[in-house]
């Protein structure tokens, strides 16, 4: 089995809570303000392992493996960023966190946003990197490649840092071709977010890789629904986006390896320590 650069030496304390139907794993970093880390789609905390030193320097980092993802076990419902962002409202809840800072990466950006929006009472500020607005913002040859996301497709990614760590930590390793089942299927509906972004109203940071599977100036219209781009920011930041809202391109680096870049964990903290 190929090592994977997703980990690091940094060790957290890892816990199951019960909640809202599912036995959510999270692992626990550092101390100081709270901070709910979520990975990307076939993914699980250890995605973040390069810059969980970084980010647990002053925060007290809890990072989630979502549903079916890592070392928690998939429960029988479909993946959507509804019932997932329902999970991690639940979290806070269970753990007693008080309004914590909600940090998301490609699904997790995409549950992230749906916890500030649909629970708003329970987020500080909010970052959602790597997702995206509507399903046609998606290149269109990757988009295609997205549709054969399936359980067939399971002997083809043995190779995959994907697979290898699933191997290694879900307590089902035999269960993957069902995760690339619901994977699928959830990256199979059309969506549109446009009213859900327009409603937020905790401070967020929209950011992306400036070659992600999307063009950077998709990234720049969630910034505009969120009153981004529209004026000159003003000596004072006067006239920056009312409601707090940042927007961060990440240079040099892909959707692949943003959630592992020192700059990308940089900017991160500069937005949530402002």
């Amino acid at each position: 089995m190929t090592n994977t650069d997703w980990t690091a030496e940094t060790t957290g304390t890892g816990g199951y809570a019960d909640v809202n139907g599912i036995n959510l794993y999270y692992e626990t970093y550092g101390t100081g303000r709270p901070m709910i880390l979520l990975h990307g789609g076939l993914g699980s905390g250890e995605m973040f392992g390069p810059i969980l030193p970084q980010l647990a320097a002053a925060h007290q980092v809890i990072a989630v493996d979502l549903q079916g993802h890592g070392r928690t076990a998939d429960i029988d419902r479909p993946i959507t960023l509804d019932a997932m962002a329902a999970d991690i409202a639940a979290l806070i809840d269970h753990l007693g966190l008080d309004h914590p800072d909600v940090v998301g990466y490609s699904l997790g950006g995409g549950v992230a946003m749906h916890v500030a929006a649909n629970h708003p009472d329970k987020v500080r500020r909010m970052v959602m990197a790597s997702a995206f607005l509507k399903t046609e913002a998606v290149y269109p040859d990757l988009r295609a490649q997205q549709g054969q996301v399936n359980a067939a497709a399971a002997a083809f990614m043995v190779d995959t840092p994907m697979y290898q760590l699933y191997q290694k930590v879900a307590p089902r390793p035999e269960d993957f071709p069902r995760l690339l089942d619901k994977v699928g299927a959830f990256m199979a509906n059309e969506f549109d977010f446009t009213e859900k972004v327009r409603s937020l109203t905790v401070p967020t940071m929209v950011a992306g890789a400036d070659a992600d599977q999307v063009p950077p100036s998709e990234f720049m219209r969630i910034f505009e629904l969120l009153d981004g781009g529209h004026r000159d920011g003003g000596w004072m930041g006067e006239g920056r986006p009312q409601g707090g809202h940042a927007l961060a391109i990440v240079p040099g680096v892909t959707h692949y390896s943003l959630f592992s870049s020192p700059l990308f964990a940089t900017m991160v903290l500069s937005f949530l320590d402002d």
